[in-house]
Formats: structure tokens, sequence, C-alpha cells
């Protein structure tokens, strides 16, 4: 893919190596994290916390364990949880870490009934955050097995409320976000092209609409369709829900004819059969399975009163 898509993707980068960037939570604004710890920790607990009186405010302290294997991702989201409660997070593991359970990954301290507040909230983004990033990180795997040197992307399928969380997995674990919602990147789909009258049409509209700022996408699903796409000003096609047998032929087409247009493939596409997809025509292949199928990664958080209760709970750390 030439060089000057790279940025199309917005919070994306590249995967060659799998080399994580080490500063990726500066991303995430600060006054974001904020909101959106708070708005989780409103939705759990809107009203009394009846199981307060229970644990008191004693100074305490929890180790938070890794119970399976997975990418460690999520660290700010599980931090600005148990800040916004007025408890300290110390890491044992850094972000993108290759979890082999049982680890001891963190320890929270803090007020015991703070402590138990934040505790579902956190280990819910986290476990999210981290099955997102152990998802993604087997796609790129298992794509530069094979070769090809694309870009393995994400899409705007993603858990109401959690995008950002969601968005943030994807980058951690080698793959890149797509764009982050509808302002960043004019992508033009069937139905825009059905509604315009056209495709020819619906790709000037795009073009008044973005101008200069944004790439402009569109969806097709036919050589045809592609063909009259990049003829009409495209930056990029979507090949959507092509068996491999047509994707890397009508790929091909395209590149023969418009070698600067970006070919994406999507629809359809799991881990399980992401190889047929990858071929030298295509750019990015993109998986809505990513956040749509991961599967979690299983943490807990366990209060202890002191070293020797830590040492006979016959956890380890890694």
């Amino acid at each position: 893919m030439p060089e000057e898509y790279a940025y199309v993707w917005g919070m994306g980068h590249r995967a060659e190596g799998n080399s994580l960037p080490k500063d990726l939570a500066l991303l995430l604004p600060p006054r974001t994290l904020e909101a959106l710890a708070d708005s989780w920790l409103r939705e759990d607990c809107p009203g009394f916390d009846y199981a307060a009186l229970v644990a008191s405010a004693a100074p305490s302290q929890a180790v938070l364990w890794a119970k399976s294997p997975g990418v460690l991702a999520g660290r700010p989201f599980f931090d600005a949880i148990f800040s916004r409660l007025d408890c300290q997070v110390t890491w044992f593991f850094p972000e993108g870490s290759h979890l082999v359970p049982v680890a001891r990954v963190a320890e929270v301290r803090g007020p015991a009934h703070r402590l138990l507040l934040g505790e579902r909230v956190a280990l819910n983004a986290l476990a999210r955050c981290s099955g997102v990033a152990s998802a993604a990180a087997a796609a790129v795997k298992m794509a530069r097995s094979t070769g090809w040197t694309g870009h393995v992307a994400g899409t705007r399928k993603t858990t109401p409320g959690f995008r950002l969380a969601e968005k943030y997995g994807l980058l951690v674990g080698g793959a890149v976000a797509h764009r982050y919602d509808l302002g960043g990147l004019v992508m033009v789909k069937d139905n825009h092209v059905m509604a315009a009258g056209g495709v020819e049409e619906a790709v000037q509209r795009a073009r008044r609409a973005g101008d200069f700022a944004l790439k402009l996408e569109v969806e097709c699903s036919s050589l045809q369709e592609a063909l009259k796409a990049a003829q009409a000003g495209a930056d990029l096609v979507l090949l959507d829900n092509l068996s491999p047998e047509i994707l890397h032929p009508t790929a091909a087409a395209v590149k023969a004819q418009f070698p600067q247009v970006g070919v994406e493939a999507s629809g359809g596409i799991t881990l399980n059969n992401l190889p047929q997809f990858c071929g030298p025509h295509v750019d990015v292949i993109s998986l809505g399975a990513l956040t749509q199928a991961a599967s979690v990664v299983d943490f807990s958080l366990k209060l202890f009163k002191d070293s020797e209760t830590l040492k006979s709970s016959g956890f380890r750390s890694q």
C-alpha cells in the first residue's frame, strides 16, 4: 500500500515485526478517560452501595490476577476507574505483555469499600480490552505467517459506549483501528450508492463533502463497481463479501488500471480463513470479528491482608 495511505486509518500503526509503540496511552485524552470511568461507575452504582457497609473504609490492598492467557491491554482504563475512587494501582507488566496464567499482574491499594466498588467495572474494561488485543495479535501473527505485509484492521462494529477501549485494544494487539467514527474517513457504502442513484454521483457528493481533508473509500461488490469507483476518484475501494477466488483477480484488475488506489478486503473474514484473503494486491484486510467475536481475558481481583496471606494464596508471579 502506498505510504501516503498510512494516515487514513488514523489511530493505526504498522504491525510489521509486531513492534508496539510504548506511548499508545498518550492517544487517550485524560478528560475522556475520566468521563468514561465516571459513566461506567455510575452505571454500576447509580444509588446506594449497600455492600460498602460490609467492607468498611479501612485501608486495604488487592492483587490483580490473570487466570487465562492473552495480551494485556487496557491499563489506562483500569487506572482511570480506580483513580476516580482514590485508589492507587501498581503494575508488574507493561501494556502489550503476553500473559501466561496464573500471573500476578498488578496491585491496587485504597479504602476497602472503594476497591470493591471499582472491582467489577475495572475488570470488565480490562478483560474486554485485553480480549480484543489478543484477537488482534493472533490475526496479525497469522497474516504475517503468509508473508503478507499489508494492514490488518478492525471495523466500526464495536460495543456501544466501549468503542474507545476496543479501538485501543486493536492497537495494542498490533492491528490498525481503521476509522474511529464517521468523521475519520468518508466511506460510501452500498446504501449510500443506492440513495445517490449510482456510484459516480455518490463519489462526487462525497468529494464535495470531504473536500481535501478526508480520504474517500467506496464499498464495492464487483469488479465493475470497483472500476467505476476508482474512475470516479475514490482513494480506496472496499471489496466486500467476495470469496478469495473472486477477490484476488478483482484486486489485481483494479491495481492494473489504478495502481494508486488502495484495496481493502472485508466481509466474512475470520481468524480461521484470514490467510486465504492475504494477497499481493490487497492492502488492507478488515475484520469485524476482532471486536464482535473476541473472547475476554479472565482476570480477578482479590483482597489480601498482608504478604503472608498473599503467599498462602498459591498464586505465583509470572
